[in-house]
């Protein structure tokens, strides 16, 4: 992978959503084709490694509200697997999960539909930052009680400071995460 352009491409916004965070936005990774396109095959390349041997392939991608949208939808194309939204409560219709979580800089809570995935089906999980692992835990939390199997949750960063590496380890999910800030 070509680091450099796809870091190029990622502004960070002093004290933005609260003062005191750094928020890394990588909306200009999206907008740029090739940054683009070497991270969703770093993505793919990683899905792969934590398939492993399994003799299966990855099923569906869920993509966390709102960047893990674009980066999960491209990357489920990619690999030829179906695209699930783990949404901001109220956006889905009918009977839904929900799962709190704690952010760096307040709680949040995410929702999925009861029945979007399968017992057994292998799932990876996609956002674009893994700070606190709040979010990805709560994710992964979702994609569980829907009876799937958590193949692996997917990050373009991963800003170490934060506890992200240490939440997943604890809630026994393998990662990748293609850049550590």
């Amino acid at each position: 992978m070509d680091e450099s352009s796809v870091r190029d491409q990622i502004r960070v916004v002093e004290d933005w959503p609260k003062v005191g965070v750094r928020f890394q936005d990588l909306s200009g990774v999206m907008a740029h084709p090739d940054a683009f396109r070497i991270v969703v095959d770093g993505l793919a390349a990683a899905a792969q490694r934590h398939l492993g041997d399994r003799g299966s392939a990855i099923q569906q991608v869920v993509g966390i509200e709102a960047r893990g949208f674009p980066y999960g939808a491209a990357l489920a194309h990619h690999l030829g697997a179906g695209f699930i939204t783990a949404r901001k409560p109220g956006k889905l219709p009918g009977p839904v999960h929900a799962q709190q979580y704690d952010l760096e800089y307040g709680t949040a809570s995410l929702e999925m539909h009861q029945d979007a995935v399968g017992p057994g089906v292998c799932v990876v999980v996609v956002d674009d930052v893994l700070a606190t692992g709040g979010t990805a835990c709560a994710a992964v939390d979702l994609v569980r009680r829907c009876g799937a199997q958590v193949v692996a949750a997917l990050f373009i960063m991963h800003i170490s400071q934060l506890g992200g590496r240490e939440a997943l380890q604890s809630a026994q999910v393998p990662w990748t995460s293609l850049l550590t800030t």
